[in-house]
């Protein structure tokens, strides 16, 4: 890719390590294929962890990520280390999702964006935390993120 709005990205077709932290992960984003096509691109992590910031105790969540392109698009592997980086970060569960989200939104561009995050209980409460940046637009389709609330063994 020569176009110095989209330098080549950084992780695919390469080795990469886990970064240390979300701060130090490197998100990469390509080129949208469907430039002026309104659509729905949906990331699930079913199995997303971070760390309470007051015991170190890891916190577990399924995120859902939805957002409708603007000019490029979020690059997988990219995202999944960005989304890994998060297992030793402390953080409330508010901050990590809210925080996902708006790093993606502000980075990406996209026209518009939205997380679940549905954790998992610590202390017999499950949290569930949702953003979004604005209205979706007109005629985007928006399924369900297809996530149950919580039941516990029922």
């Amino acid at each position: 890719m020569s176009d110095p709005r989209h330098p080549a990205p950084l992780h695919l077709g390469q080795t990469s390590a886990l970064p240390a932290s979300p701060e130090e992960a490197v998100l990469d984003y390509v080129p949208n294929p469907r430039v002026g096509t309104l659509y729905l691109v949906r990331f699930a992590a079913p199995e997303f962890t971070s760390l309470c910031p007051v015991t170190g105790q890891p916190d577990f969540a399924h995120l859902v990520i939805d957002y409708a392109p603007g000019e490029t698009i979020v690059e997988s592997k990219s995202l999944k280390l960005f989304l890994g980086a998060f297992r030793n970060h402390n953080g409330f569960h508010e901050d990590v999702t809210v925080g996902i989200g708006q790093r993606l939104f502000d980075e990406m561009k996209p026209q518009w964006l939205r997380i679940g995050g549905y954790w998992y209980p610590r202390g017999g409460i499950p949290i569930d935390v949702f953003w979004q940046s604005g209205p979706a637009p007109a005629g985007l389709w928006l399924p369900d993120q297809g996530v149950p609330g919580y039941r516990g063994r029922g």
